[in-house]
């Protein structure tokens, strides 16, 4: 009537008491190791992102060397036209006043400041003195 023979018992409680000691002593260095794999994990990533940032900076720096040299060319540019619109201004006293004239004809409402003998500019100092009565006579009438 006994189903199971007693060896197969005693066998199957082995396997399980065997099964239970090495899950004992097999989960803490499971444990150890998986630490382990999670750490070297951590470590290569941040490896890799030490060298993305590494070769984004070497790139901003290529690229701010390359915008300098560009700066640099520009200016090189504006230099040789300015010595190119110096050189035909100078000694060219007629060309210089036809463009003062056409800057007079182009604009509206400017107020224009002829120079004395002195290089000093007449002011229209009367034309502002009369804003100024009218804003000394308006404060006089309030209470």
């Amino acid at each position: 009537m006994n189903r199971f023979p007693l060896k197969s018992v005693i066998i199957i409680a082995v396997v399980v008491c065997l099964v239970i000691i090495g899950m004992m002593f097999g989960m803490p260095l499971y444990n150890v190791w998986q630490q382990e794999m999670t750490g070297k994990a951590e470590f290569s990533r941040a490896e890799q992102n030490r060298k993305i940032k590494v070769e984004e900076a070497k790139a901003e720096k290529e690229s701010a060397i390359f915008r300098a040299e560009a700066e640099i060319e520009r200016a090189k540019g504006v230099a040789k036209a300015n010595e190119i619109i110096g050189g035909s201004l100078k000694d060219n006293r007629e060309y210089l006043i036809y463009l003062w004239i056409q800057a007079l004809n182009d604009e509206t409402n400017s107020i224009i400041y002829v120079p004395t003998e002195s290089n000093v500019p007449i002011l229209e100092a009367d034309r502002f003195s009369l804003i100024g009565d009218k804003r000394a006579t308006a404060r006089q009438t309030l209470p």
